[in-house]
């Protein structure tokens, strides 16, 4: 278990940055380095869903050169796609094994070191608006570490909602 001043001190450097001027990036920022502070990640993403297009886009990433942002992955009928996209459900997947049934990029992924991923929908008024992406080393994630990634993946809900202003009125 964390120890509850660093899970106070991560929790409270989020609610900072919900006051900076520059939004969206400054919440995502601070969402990066709370999970990474909190639950552990190498690879750490957000991707918002647009339902319309049928296409999920990458807003943040902390490995920019193989996974930039604006990068976008086709909404699909698979079964992640309706576990965590449609009923707003996580999805832990604990070994290479697993990526490679979800992920179309699981080479990529296992090539940054990444043999594990918890995806935590961002969940707004029923919907799911996109996901918390955490990736990291073999059998990293568990059921333990769900409660506290959907605090995080509820905490980025205001910056992605602005974030889908900005675009909207571009």
């Amino acid at each position: 278990m964390l120890p509850t001043s660093s899970l106070t001190e991560s929790l409270f450097a989020v609610a900072q940055a919900h006051a900076d001027t520059q939004q969206p990036q400054a919440t995502f920022d601070a969402i990066n380095a709370a999970v990474a502070a909190t639950i552990g990640h190498r690879l750490f993403t957000i991707l918002v869903h647009h339902r319309a297009a049928r296409e999920s886009e990458r807003v943040y990433t902390n490995m920019r050169e193989a996974y930039p942002v604006g990068g976008r992955k086709p909404i699909t009928d698979s079964p992640w796609m309706q576990q965590v996209m449609l009923q707003g459900l996580p999805y832990i997947g604990r070994n290479a094994d697993d990526l490679r049934d979800v992920f179309y990029d699981h080479e990529l992924i296992v090539s940054l070191g990444c043999r594990s991923v918890l995806n935590i929908p961002l969940r707004w008024r029923g919907e799911t608006l996109g996901t918390l992406n955490m990736l990291h080393e073999e059998n990293w994630y568990d059921t333990g570490h769900v409660e506290l990634a959907r605090v995080f993946a509820q905490l980025a809900v205001p910056a992605v909602m602005a974030q889908q202003t900005q675009e909207s009125m571009a």
